[in-house]
């Protein structure tokens, strides 16, 4: 009923830069909010970035100032415009996203994409 597809991926050098792309589709009645997190082998799954509906943002301490969220309301997508990436920053990024079915629409859920791997070396 609803899919998302992740994209933009990939392997970077220090200092270098990624974009992610997480489209939705489907069924969709409405999205609130929209995020990314990123998990690396054996650890929990961590928020980077999350964005309403209005675009009022909030990001991890550690990502501030060199990833910046957004969105595409009318195509259903969210970005992750990443700079200054650093070796820390290698993990799977996956989007999040809330949001109601055309078949139920007052009820929202989470839905996740299938996860991008990054990756920040020399």
């Amino acid at each position: 009923q609803v899919q998302l597809v992740e994209s933009g991926g990939g392997l970077v050098q220090p200092g270098g830069s990624l974009r992610l792309s997480c489209a939705a589709s489907g069924s969709i009645f409405n999205i609130r909010g929209m995020g990314w997190y990123r998990q690396t082998p054996g650890k929990q799954r961590d928020l980077v970035a999350t964005i309403s509906r209005r675009r009022s943002t909030n990001y991890a301490d550690s990502v501030k100032g060199r990833f910046t969220i957004s969105r595409d309301n009318a195509k259903n997508t969210v970005y992750l415009q990443m700079n200054s990436l650093k070796p820390e920053d290698t993990a799977v990024y996956y989007c999040n996203v809330n949001l109601s079915i055309i078949a139920s629409s007052w009820q929202y859920s989470d839905y996740w994409g299938q996860g991008t791997q990054v990756t920040v070396s020399s």
